[in-house]
């Protein structure tokens, strides 16, 4: 699917309510053997899509690692709901093999989470329930889905919906979602420049189910009480929110999905160590905005990462 290079390991995950649960890690290993590498983590209505970004860390000097995570893209079944969740620590079992696989099996000294939007969130709440262990050495979090992007009242009236459906209605369906203005902006066949695929990541996105939601909640709220994840954090994010609307059709350059100050209020509750980046003319997922602001991301990445992470040489024989 991506090309010459990658390859794609189906993880069993046991089954749930549903049946028969299945995570995939893709993987695109360098040339030069390597014992850095990066794990990525995709977010809501998404899946691994972005071969310019394991580009980027191949040439940076690391071998590239993405999971399309239970019930997204190349992991969804068609007896499934797509993107349901009922606990986000239900997604911590495919974390763990993907990171034995990076470390254990193919034998990497240094590793690096990067997680986008709601794989931000977990990605976070994995590094601090895994703090103390030596698993990885930095965590990458592009605009991470930190809040709910709506005002206090409604954040507090959506959550509390989902909360009170969740018990005998966790599959309801709620009147919430994303705008189909952010994937229009990026898809190839409509104002963007990307390809991907559409029944993985439909332009209308999948419905907000209630346990989802709720699940998403208590996540949150557990990182807004403090976390304390001991290796260095970099957030990055827009430079500005925007709410696409029929008066404001123009949705490039800003974030369209969450609000960018969202996350730079909750950002020093991940860790000690946390670097906030906001780029000018961002989109939500910031790898894939317009140049120039695409470039300053991978400016920011190699600055941030040359800093704080181990460079080739000095990872352990």
């Amino acid at each position: 699917m991506l090309g010459p290079g990658y390859e794609a390991i189906e993880l069993p995950m046991g089954r749930d309510a549903e049946g028969e649960v299945v995570a995939t890690l893709v993987r695109r290993r360098r040339t030069d053997p390597s014992r850095r590498a990066v794990l990525y983590l995709h977010g809501f209505v998404d899946y691994f899509f972005q071969r310019h970004l394991a580009d980027f860390y191949l040439e940076l000097g690391f071998d590239f690692y993405a999971l399309d995570l239970r019930k997204y893209g190349r992991s969804l079944r068609p007896h499934q709901t797509p993107n349901y969740i009922e606990s986000l620590s239900d997604y911590f079992p495919e974390i763990d093999e993907a990171v034995r696989i990076v470390r254990d099996v193919d034998g990497h000294d240094t590793l690096l989470l990067n997680g986008h939007s709601t794989g931000g969130l977990i990605g976070a709440l994995w590094a601090d329930t895994m703090k103390g262990r030596g698993l990885v050495d930095g965590l990458v979090l592009n605009s991470p889905f930190l809040d709910i992007a709506e005002p206090l009242v409604m954040r507090k009236l959506g959550a509390g919906v989902a909360r009170v459906l969740r018990p005998r209605f966790p599959k309801a369906r709620l009147p919430a979602g994303v705008s189909d203005r952010y994937p229009r902006s990026i898809h190839r066949d409509h104002e963007g420049e990307w390809d991907f695929d559409l029944g993985w990541k439909p332009i209308l996105g999948f419905p907000v189910r209630a346990a989802w939601l709720a699940a998403v909640r208590r996540g949150q709220l557990r990182l807004h009480r403090g976390l304390d994840v001991d290796v260095p954090v970099l957030v990055m994010a827009s430079a500005r929110s925007i709410r696409p609307t029929r008066k404001v059709p123009d949705v490039t350059g800003a974030d369209a999905v969450l609000d960018v100050e969202h996350m730079a209020r909750w950002a020093p509750r991940i860790g000690r160590h946390v670097t906030l980046v906001r780029i000018d003319g961002g989109l939500h997922d910031l790898v894939l905005s317009a140049e120039p602001a695409r470039g300053r991301v991978f400016a920011e990445l190699t600055r941030w990462t040359n800093a704080y992470l181990p460079a080739a040489d000095d990872v352990r024989d």
